[in-house]
């Protein structure tokens, strides 16, 4: 490829074109019709730092999907969201080999819940089973978390040391204990437990189920994310990988949600 075809892959088109674009479609969708609860698998940081950043160790794609993601936060609020999902760790992330790269992964994740804490204009929750993590990060996600409980702006969970099943688990579990405290036998329980108490019991009780969930670098399945709240979801799988997801993306997702007909497993 000569230079010159180089550099117009590089500028073309320009910001300013996609600009225009984004604020024409979005214009155009029926806010009444968009979702209240966007989840997303942010997906494909490690393979973009071994194409963008050859050399460099992985936190580079771990830091530049961190960026995107802050971004994604602000795509979110200006589209008058109520909800938003982000899945930064599985449980099965938590295995990977290679300390240094987990160290690295867990420390990103920390500061960017930090710094979404920090500007004071989202409720920002840490959920999953935070005691699989390092304790001063455990109390680290805890504390920004606490620090937004009195805002009053759109909510924000950071799925950590989250896994599908693990939550399942831990809602049951939750279930039981509370039955049993109010000295409720087994079998009573087992008789008398209905699908509304157990969604009571999960990490994002109180909240709408997501309505439009999106995953990034082409995978298309769930993973496991939100087993439970997906039930009804609609779903959106882009190629691009996370820290190459534009907002002109995000705004395309959403003009394909307000074109569905949702039936609810009807």
């Amino acid at each position: 490829m000569s230079w010159y075809a180089s550099l117009a892959n590089r500028w073309w088109p320009p910001r300013w074109l996609y600009a225009t674009y984004e604020r024409s479609v979005l214009g155009h969708l029926d806010r009444s019709a968009l979702p209240r609860h966007v989840a997303v698998l942010a997906d494909g940081n490690r393979r973009w730092a071994r194409m963008n950043a050859p050399g460099q160790p992985l936190v580079a794609g771990y830091r530049a999907g961190a960026e995107r993601l802050e971004e994604f936060v602000e795509w979110c609020d200006d589209a008058d969201l109520q909800v938003i999902t982000l899945w930064v760790l599985s449980t099965e992330n938590l295995q990977r080999s290679q300390a240094d790269e987990l160290g690295d992964l867990l420390g990103v994740i920390e500061q960017l819940v930090a710094d979404l804490a920090a500007t004071k204009r989202w409720r920002v929750r840490a959920v999953g089973a935070l005691e699989l993590l390092p304790d001063d990060m455990a109390s680290s996600l805890q504390t920004s978390s606490d620090s937004t409980a009195g805002v009053d702006g759109m909510q924000v969970n950071v799925a950590v040391a989250y896994g599908g099943r693990m939550e399942l688990r831990d809602a049951v579990r939750s279930l039981l204990l509370e039955k049993a405290a109010e000295g409720k036998t087994l079998e009573e329980v087992a008789v008398t437990v209905d699908i509304d108490e157990i969604s009571q019991h999960l990490y994002t009780k109180g909240q709408p189920d997501p309505d439009l969930i999106i995953r990034t670098s082409g995978e298309q399945r769930l993973s496991g994310f939100l087993l439970w709240q997906s039930a009804h979801s609609e779903f959106y799988f882009c190629e691009a990988l996370w820290p190459d997801f534009r907002r002109v993306d995000f705004v395309r997702a959403l003009r394909s949600y307000t074109q569905r007909e949702r039936r609810f497993g009807k």
